[in-house]
């Protein structure tokens, strides 16, 4: 049998021996399409060489590409697990061809690889052709079908619709029609029974797509109509787990080698046998797919997090724990313990990952401990409401549902099986309601029209950025469109020369004006669409043609470049301090601030800060000139000792930026200052923790450090003022702080005798009720800790006793209903369901356990009515 590794080099030798260039990876997380979160397909790292904006590295490429598909169109999130052939994270083998060989080849050396490398069976495959759509005015590939014909029969050649056979990586861009190889697993009697070609692209788990080659010749506008693309190309894409399992004779992609290592691990934690039950092999099968795409999503630099790409990542890793801890017994985190076995498996592949190690099983165990967290809080209010509620009709409120999931982050799916097992329904009704409110208002948020570009000039080449050596060039502008969002409408332009940066590298894009005669636009924003570098304006131009001046706002550009050449001076700063582990996880920089994440385990201590910012200071001082080599070659550069960033993607020549080869080396495309000297102050403003083992620290330069210095110097001034010119200002800060906690624990020592005398005359109050006593009354205690010690004190000093107090607080009232011990156990009274009753008097609520509870509201004017309500309820 064929191992995983055999298969993955028996393609890319395959196609190199047809003279195709072997690339890399791209990474998995994209960082310069507006359309796309994530790499979902081999072609995406292509995308400007297919439209004809950037030469390809060479006219044939070959590679396998680390694809996800958990989010936009092509979304496969909750199909994995419950069947055995969907993944979100999965490998894309490729071959490409810009120009170059078509139909022809593709398919004659598709057919080769299948039946004389890999060997399959010629008489279990089919091959699909796109069968043509009227409302493009597209007929049916008949070029497809005659190569075809040379290599299968004709009735093995079926002709499909534009769903299953004309590939479109998103709403707008490059497509085309496209062929697919399937192929037959079933059993010879299994086939006989029904014929195959009735099966293909009829979801059956065992007639399956194994390639497809797409002929990539048009591009999507916005306005839905088709273009040519200034070359006919291939764009060809295998999936690997699939193609595994195939070769190895197997029924299910979770069935390969690929998986084989994590599956034992599970198997070994759980206790559970993969096969055993069908709820324990989804979990099993989440858990095995989505600890790849979170662990190479880390690797590749996306954290998880509350927005973008970094809530998928987080949606994907909770999903996998979620399952985990539902049907595999798994309530601690154990996913972070698995990132070994894939270092293992794609350490010759995706040496990255190994790279990342550390960073990847730090960030998936902080995340699973925090979810888990999240279920045991959800559980423990799931449980309080259904004791809350006994005698009810047993139906779930929706409402309350949705306020588990919004506010807690308590899956719903977990709410319904909870639910289930003590026999309630759940009001779904109301909570999908609830549920479609809330994605309707963030889909009008989000909402966003992109127009097509308006041609003004042909492109000759890619827009050229001339902005590191001058800040105002005369341009031509090639193209422009509107963007039209929910906040309004949005102007993009671009130019053939700029020397506006786009944002990158964490660099933030520059602004300015772009001009000709009267007519003036502003640049709010610049960035990038792949290559394309992409001016924001506040308007269109009413007359494209002609000359434009192109100008940067200087002052602003002169701040981003001291505080970019200052993130440089900081980092080798900070690996001189902290050790050479530290490496940059991230960064921002504006003309306000610059912000440097990095890989650390403990907070910066303040002597560690004052190293940091002296030494950072000193280079600045020390005036050293910015040396930089615009078009170095990769392997140059790092025997040169330049670092790489974090999740970025080299090409063979890059730029490096010195500030004295041996202290700051490093691979930058941003804007720096020519001399350090030019910075002229670095300070601190704040050090934190940003995710599992990444520290965030934060600092000013130049004028907005001068500025940030004046305004502390001016709270110290004050400061001194009010201590009425104290000699050592500290040392009588330091003594009012001691006054103020002695002051404080008096008034705490106060507190407490008054509620122990309280405690006394309360006694006296008490009520009796027949069968048990009650004491219901209005006191003054200061704080919320005083009223709830009273009430344990009172129940630890009474007997067969309800007790009910109410107070002020602050000006916000407050309910305590306490049960003593053996009042609890006659069972006459439930705490929590008696102060959801008193509760309403004061428009609050609140809950607890069986003999203590509690509630705050609004309404402080209700107390006095709360409290004596309690006769009423105890009758």
């Amino acid at each position: 049998m064929l191992k995983s590794t055999e298969i993955r080099n028996q393609f890319l030798e395959f196609f190199a021996s047809k003279g195709h260039l072997i690339v890399s990876s791209a990474p998995i997380v994209i960082k310069d399409d507006p359309t796309l979160l994530f790499t979902n397909s081999g072609m995406n790292q292509f995308k400007d060489n297919f439209l004809g904006l950037k030469p390809p590295a060479a006219p044939r490429i070959a590679d396998t590409q680390k694809c996800l598909r958990a989010s936009g169109k092509h979304n496969d999130l909750e199909d994995v697990g419950h069947d055995t052939y969907h993944n979100t994270m999965f490998e894309m083998l490729g071959n490409w061809s810009f120009g170059d060989y078509y139909k022809k080849d593709a398919i004659a050396w598709a057919w080769e690889l299948m039946t004389k490398v890999f060997g399959l069976p010629e008489d279990r495959l089919y091959a699909t052709v796109f069968g043509g759509d009227e409302a493009d005015g597209l007929g049916k590939d008949e070029d497809a079908v005659t190569e075809w014909k040379k290599w299968i029969p004709a009735d093995r050649i079926l002709a499909c619709g534009k769903k299953d056979n004309f590939w479109e990586m998103g709403d707008v861009g490059p497509c085309g029609p496209c062929s697919e190889i399937h192929i037959d697993l079933r059993t010879e009697e299994e086939r006989a029974l029904v014929p195959g070609h009735e099966l293909v692209n009829a979801d059956n788990p065992h007639v399956i797509e194994l390639w497809n080659l797409v002929f990539m010749e048009f591009n999507r506008s916005a306005d839905k109509s088709l273009s040519p693309l200034p070359a006919k190309n291939v764009d060809t894409g295998m999936g690997f787990e699939r193609i595994c399992m195939v070769l190895q004779g197997k029924k299910s992609n979770y069935d390969s080698d690929l998986f084989d290592d994590l599956k034992a691990h599970l198997e070994r934690i759980s206790g559970i046998k993969y096969g055993q039950a069908e709820e324990s092999d989804i979990a099993m099968r989440v858990v095995m797919d989505h600890i790849r795409a979170v662990s190479f999503a880390i690797s590749d630099g996306q954290l998880p997090s509350n927005g973008g790409a970094g809530y998928v990542i987080r949606a994907i890793l909770r999903r996998a724990t979620r399952y985990a801890y539902r049907f595999l017994g798994q309530d601690k985190p154990f996913l972070y313990n698995m990132v070994a076995i894939l270092v293992e498996l794609y350490k010759d592949i995706f040496p990255e990952l190994g790279k990342q190690e550390k960073l990847v099983r730090e960030n998936i165990e902080a995340e699973e401990k925090s979810f888990l967290r999240t279920l045991a809080r959800g559980t423990q209010l799931f449980e309080q409401y259904i004791e809350n509620a006994e005698g009810t009709s047993k139906v779930l409120d929706g409402e309350f549902a949705f306020k588990l999931k919004d506010t807690f982050g308590f899956p719903f799916e977990l709410t319904q099986l909870m639910a289930k097992e003590l026999g309630w329904t759940v009001d779904q009704e109301v909570f999908h309601k609830l549920l479609k409110a809330q994605s309707e208002r963030a889909q009008l948020d989000a909402q966003v029209q992109t127009g097509d570009w308006v041609k003004v000039n042909e492109f000759t080449q890619m827009p050229v950025f001339v902005g590191y050596d001058e800040l105002e060039t005369s341009a031509r502008i090639l193209q422009y469109r509107t963007v039209k969002g929910a906040k309004g409408n949005v102007y993009q332009v671009v130019t053939d020369v700029t020397p506006f940066y786009a944002e990158g590298g964490g660099q933030v894009g520059d602004t300015g004006t772009i001009s000709k005669g009267d007519e003036v636009i502003h640049v709010l924003d610049t960035r990038r669409e792949n290559e394309l570098i992409v001016h924001f304006v506040n308007k269109l131009p009413q007359s494209p043609d002609g000359e434009w001046i192109m100008e940067v706002n200087k002052g602003r550009r002169k701040a981003i470049l001291a505080n970019h050449s200052a993130t440089h001076l900081l980092h080798a700063a900070l690996r001189r301090v902290l050790g050479t582990h530290v490496e940059q996880r991230g960064s921002l920089v504006s003309d306000k601030i610059l912000r440097f994440d990095f890989s650390h385990f403990n907070k910066m201590s303040p002597e560690e800060m004052e190293e940091v910012e002296k030494i950072v200071n000193e280079k600045i001082a020390a005036s050293i000139p910015r040396g930089e080599n615009r078009s170095i070659s990769i392997a140059e550069a790092k025997a040169k000792g330049a670092m790489a960033l974090f999740g970025e993607k080299y090409g063979d020549t890059v730029r490096m930026i010195t500030f004295d080869p041996a202290y700051s080396v490093e691979l930058c495309g941003g804007c720096h200052v020519e001399n350090t000297s030019d910075i002229r102050l670095f300070k601190f403003v704040s050090e934190s923790s940003i995710a599992a083992g990444v520290r965030r620290v934060e600092a000013v330069t130049s004028g907005n450090a001068i500025e940030y210095l004046d305004q502390k110097a001016a709270v110290l001034e004050r400061i001194n003022e009010l201590l009425k010119g104290a000699q050592d200002p500290v040392r009588a800060v330091e003594d009012l702080v001691q006054k103020s906690r002695q002051m404080e624990k008096e008034i705490e020592k106060m507190n407490a005798e008054k509620v122990s005398r309280m405690q006394g005359d309360l006694k006296t109050r008490v009520k009796s009720m027949g069968d048990f006593d009650l004491l219901n009354e209005v006191v003054e205690v200061g704080t919320a800790e005083n009223l709830k010690t009273l009430a344990f004190n009172l129940r630890q000093g009474l007997s067969n006793t309800l007790v009910v107090l109410g107070a002020v607080i602050d000006e916000k009232p407050l309910l305590n209903v306490i049960l003593t011990e053996d009042l609890e156990k006659a069972g006459r009274f439930n705490a929590s369901q008696l102060i959801r009753d008193l509760a309403k008097e004061i428009q609050g609520g609140g809950g607890g356990q069986p003999f203590f509870a509690s509630a705050g509201g609004k309404n402080a004017a209700g107390i006095p009515a709360a409290v004596k309500k309690a006769e009423e309820l105890a009758k």
